[in-house]
């Protein structure tokens, strides 16, 4: 398996990842990704090379978005002087779940960050998902806190408010880089 920064011609990938991906969460009773997720938005983060597709073969099983941008209001003043690299969107399609890939998606983004010199690998959860804050805590992340701010920008409730993170280290993921 390989990691490439994911093109323009992507974005009907990433877009199937997000709605298998709702679905999945929908039936396990999660509201998590119900929204849809404007396209241009997504066509923005991958045309600025923050997003990266896994590949094996004519395969695409996974997908990570990685930026050195916090989302806004989540973090304090001084957390972000803290060089940092935060985790968005990490997807296993559901053929590939269960195997571990998202735990080296993990490492591996750990591994970038510290060979960037960067402190921390840091991520935002949803806040009423349970198993996904769990899922983290198994993988090295402590949580900090969970911000509750009422509203977010677009009017709804702020739900991904769990904020982790663990030190940027090197790892043997087993990737490679393109």
């Amino acid at each position: 398996m390989r990691i490439e920064v994911a093109t323009p011609e992507d974005l009907p990938r990433l877009l199937a990842f997000r709605e298998e991906a709702a679905a999945w969460l929908q039936g396990l009773g999660s509201d998590q990704w119900s929204r849809p997720y404007p396209a241009d938005r997504l066509l923005a983060t991958i045309e600025a090379g923050n997003v990266f597709m896994v590949r094996d073969g004519a395969e695409t099983p996974a997908t990570i978005t990685l930026t050195r941008e916090a989302e806004e209001g989540l973090w304090t003043e001084e957390e972000l002087q803290e060089p940092s690299l935060f985790v968005n969107k990490l997807t296993v399609g559901r053929a590939h779940a269960g195997g571990g890939l998202g735990a080296r998606l993990l490492d591996w983004a750990g591994d970038r960050a510290c060979r960037h010199d960067l402190k921390w690998l840091r991520l935002d959860a949803w806040t009423t998902n349970d198993a996904l804050q769990k899922y983290y805590l198994r993988h090295g992340f402590q949580h900090v806190r969970t911000v509750r701010l009422g509203t977010a920008v677009n009017g709804g409730p702020r739900v991904s408010g769990w904020l982790a993170e663990r030190p940027a280290t090197r790892a043997n993921h087993g990737f490679a880089d393109r």
